[in-house]
């Protein structure tokens, strides 16, 4: 979840534990967000914490890295 800018930045993810939620229910087992979005996530109800694995990242760089380990 999220978006990077060319310059390297990492954008805010806005309802950040909605997005979460619509990935579980069109079957997404794994999720990869900015750690910036790890407090919205609270809000995940705990059903859906025990569907998906959620990995963060702390940059672009990072995400790629981490997408490409799967």
């Amino acid at each position: 979840m999220g978006s990077a800018t060319l310059g390297g930045s990492v954008e805010i993810v806005p309802q950040a534990a909605r997005l979460a939620e619509l990935a579980v229910e069109k079957g997404a087992s794994t999720i990869l967000t900015p750690v910036a979005a790890r407090r919205q996530l609270n809000e995940l109800p705990d059903d859906i914490w025990t569907k998906v694995n959620i990995e963060f990242y702390r940059d672009p760089a990072d995400a790629i890295f981490k997408a490409l380990e799967d």
